[in-house]
């Protein structure tokens, strides 16, 4: 039971509750428990970072830094850019943050007032749209299409749903919790509606190495003009396994730099220096890494959507990017429900699809960025489960 004290923030209070943490709390630490309910793998921070963060740490680097991030990591991230996206970016473009989640938020305090409107596509991770209902800013959601198995968008639908207190579109591609994928196409259908309306896009494209139909998703960055009105929102948690370092960026048009600069200092006021280093190392140094864990992931995922489509109970298909499978399960009508009555019954650990909003009310989330054996495991303790329905 919540007890709410009259004396603190209304804003603050109205918070929601993490319909992911909900389960997590619920069935953490239990025996023989296979945890796929959240966005993290089973392998910890490989030894060429850890080493490089631990070395700097241990020189004494431990003093107050660069607010926007240190000079090296900045021109690391360039670098990352010219290699995987063919980009001409500056290190005036670059905004190293505590996470690509406080990237997404000082994106929003960046872009959106209080009593605007910010457009996202539902069914979406969640913490995006709380972290701008904290900040007093209206999201609206624009539902996804699942047709025979996959996700897609509605040009029309997104444009119906523009008003004059549109400020921005907060669009994750590919998609945490579905998988979808937006075309080059899509995103150029997106970005003239932008331009059309005077929006800022928040272009959240964490999982755009993780890509299973060709070397990386198509991004904003293929389309825009340099005077377009986007900030990417980015980390280094899922690439190269460092979820707990909390370390992430912004790429962002110059101009607004001392803005987000401001942002971090009011906020967090900069990364750890040796953090930063061990950052350095994983773009400079990871790319054999990540291409590892990706074809990783690719085999798992594939194991896993074969394995519980074949019960002939379970509608989705091998999704074209991220790292989840979003799961229709024939007869389940409420997902919070269901998680609770899957990790009693096989002691597997899904994440609730109405914790993801609008559209997601009848799925499960399964994130399989995990060794092949154990994603092999958990496929047959849900397709039991799913049979015996």
């Amino acid at each position: 039971m919540n007890f709410i004290r009259p004396d603190i923030s209304a804003r603050a209070a109205a918070a929601p509750r993490s319909g992911i943490g909900e389960i997590v709390t619920y069935a953490r630490g239990r025996e023989n428990l296979m945890p796929l309910w959240i966005g993290e793998g089973d392998l910890p921070t490989p030894d060429f970072i850890t080493k490089t963060a631990a070395d700097a740490l241990l020189a004494g680097e431990t003093f107050y830094t660069w607010t926007q991030g240190i000079p090296e990591l900045r021109q690391a991230i360039v670098r990352y850019y010219q290699r995987h996206y063919a980009t001409d970016l500056l290190v005036e473009n670059i905004y190293v943050t505590g996470s690509g989640m406080q990237s997404i938020v000082l994106a929003i305090q960046a872009t959106v007032s209080a009593g605007d409107e910010i457009i996202y596509f539902s069914p979406s991770w969640p913490n995006a749209m709380h972290a701008a209902l904290v900040a007093e800013v209206k999201p609206k959601a624009v539902a996804l299409d699942f047709v025979d198995g996959q996700w897609k968008i509605d040009i029309d639908r997104l444009a119906s749903t523009i008003t004059p207190n549109t400020k921005a579109l907060f669009i994750n591609s590919p998609s945490n919790p579905t998988g979808w994928t937006a075309t080059k196409e899509d995103l150029a259908a997106v970005l003239d509606l932008a331009r059309k309306h005077g929006l800022w896009i928040i272009a959240d494209e964490i999982y755009g190495l993780y890509y299973f139909d060709g070397a990386r998703a198509p991004s904003f960055m293929d389309v825009m003009d340099k005077d377009d009105r986007i900030i990417f929102a980015q980390s280094f948690s899922k690439n190269w396994c460092m979820t707990g370092w909390r370390v992430g960026w912004m790429v962002a048009p110059a101009e607004i730099g001392q803005t987000l600069t401001n942002l971090i200092q009011y906020s967090t006021s900069g990364v750890a220096q040796f953090m930063q280093k061990g950052a350095i190392a994983a773009l400079d140094q990871g790319d054999d890494f990540v291409r590892t864990n990706i074809e990783r992931a690719r085999t798992s995922r594939d194991i896993l959507c074969d394995a519980l489509v074949a019960t002939n109970r379970v509608e989705t298909r091998r999704p074209p990017g991220a790292l989840y499978a979003f799961l229709k399960i024939d007869g389940v009508t409420d997902a919070r429900a269901e998680a609770f009555k899957i990790v009693d019954a096989t002691g597997v650990g899904l994440a609730p699809g109405t914790a993801f909003g609008v559209g997601g009310e009848t799925f499960m989330r399964a994130c399989y960025l995990r060794d092949p054996k154990q994603i092999e495991d958990a496929a047959e303790r849900l397709s039991g489960y799913i049979r015996a329905l």
